[in-house]
């Protein structure tokens, strides 16, 4: 591994995908700031701690103004060259039986705070006329989400606004690529409180490491997007011909929790 001296910036990574993508960003030799609300965090720098690059850990609360403030006042004058927003959280379980509370920290953590943290990163990035962006949204957000239905309208939201804005990019340096996975082996479905649902259940989820490498060699790329696995593309494709009410219902099975009817 040889230093390149470029910065990059991964949220959500104290584990499962965001973990794995600041495992890449170190072994290609960039100087890595992670961050997670989770004290997780420092023992996830310690993993990635390397004498050829700087690792450093942040632990903010990415859902509130402040962390986001926390996490740019770290950042300070530095360019950014890679930034990956893979912070989020789910939420399972049938809408009115979901808290108040829960339902505005997906909101505010997948929505408002990944698009201030956008909003900011990528006024420097165009100041440069260089960077690449990665926001780890769904195929969840392809979907109408039954049990699952403020998650999965938070993926569609950051799917499309993934997508628009690297369109207005074209022609500045700057890209910006929405990974869309499937579900991931990771921590999510505990989290979410889905760990009842079929989905939640479900052994052949995919492995977060390939998941990530496909979607950092897809942002050094600089393509659009990346769906990975062979059915979630079939499934992606699948959104395009099936009426939303049938993908609801779709959903609706693979969401439910046991006993509910």
């Amino acid at each position: 591994m040889s230093r390149t001296g470029n910065f990059a910036v991964v949220t959500g990574a104290s584990s499962g995908i965001g973990f794995e993508l600041a495992r890449l960003a170190v072994a290609d030799g960039h100087d890595v700031l992670i961050v997670a609300e989770e004290a997780a965090i420092e023992a996830a720098g310690a993993k990635l701690s390397t004498a050829a690059v700087s690792v450093e850990t942040l632990r903010a609360d990415l859902a509130t103004e402040h962390g986001v403030a926390d996490l740019f006042e770290r950042i300070g004058t530095r360019r950014v060259d890679y930034f990956m927003a893979n912070a989020g959280v789910g939420l399972g379980h049938a809408f009115l039986d979901q808290e108040w509370d829960e339902i505005a920290r997906v909101i505010d953590l997948n929505v408002k705070g990944t698009t201030a943290m956008l909003h900011r990163v990528l006024q420097g990035m165009v100041e440069h006329c260089a960077g690449r962006v990665l926001v780890t949204g769904s195929i969840a957000g392809m979907i109408p989400g039954s049990y699952q239905a403020v998650y999965n309208a938070s993926k569609a939201y950051l799917d499309n606004l993934s997508l628009a804005l690297g369109a207005e990019l074209e022609e500045t340096g700057v890209t910006v690529t929405c990974l869309r996975p499937g579900p991931v082996d990771t921590p999510f479905f505990e989290r979410a409180h889905m760990e009842d649902t079929p989905v939640g259940q479900d052994e052949d989820k995919a492995d977060p490491a390939k998941v990530a490498r496909e979607g950092f060699e897809a942002m050094m790329k600089g393509s659009s997007g990346i769906t990975p696995g062979f059915m979630n593309k079939v499934q992606a494709a699948l959104t395009g011909v099936l009426p939303e009410p049938v993908l609801a219902r779709m959903h609706r099975r693979m969401a439910r929790p046991e006993g509910e009817d």
